[in-house]
């Protein structure tokens, strides 16, 4: 288990030193790491076999990969309450 912490520790680093550049800031990956962290650390006081530190390492990888991974947009309301974001080229795009 030693060495599967240690793998998602450091790719928890790798991804989190270089997604910011090309997905969202890094205060919110930093953000998703500790929310992943924290959940990790509670999964490792209940399952037995994995510890609270592994745990946490596991959910920190998890929560910056998840959070990198998914799209940030910023969603609007129109006059008729449904839900928008814009995308690139300026166009609303409907949910």
């Amino acid at each position: 288990m030693k060495k599967i912490g240690l793998i998602s520790g450091a790719a928890a680093l790798a991804m989190a030193f270089s997604v910011p550049a090309h997905a969202q800031s890094a205060g919110q990956l930093l953000k998703g790491g500790a929310i992943g962290g924290a959940g990790g650390a509670v999964a490792g006081a209940i399952i037995p076999g994995l510890s609270t530190g592994e745990g946490a390492l596991l959910g920190a990888g998890t929560g910056v990969a998840v959070t990198a991974l998914t799209k940030n947009r910023k969603t609007y309301r129109d006059n008729r309450g449904r839900k928008y974001y814009i995308n690139k080229r300026g166009y609303r795009v409907y949910r």
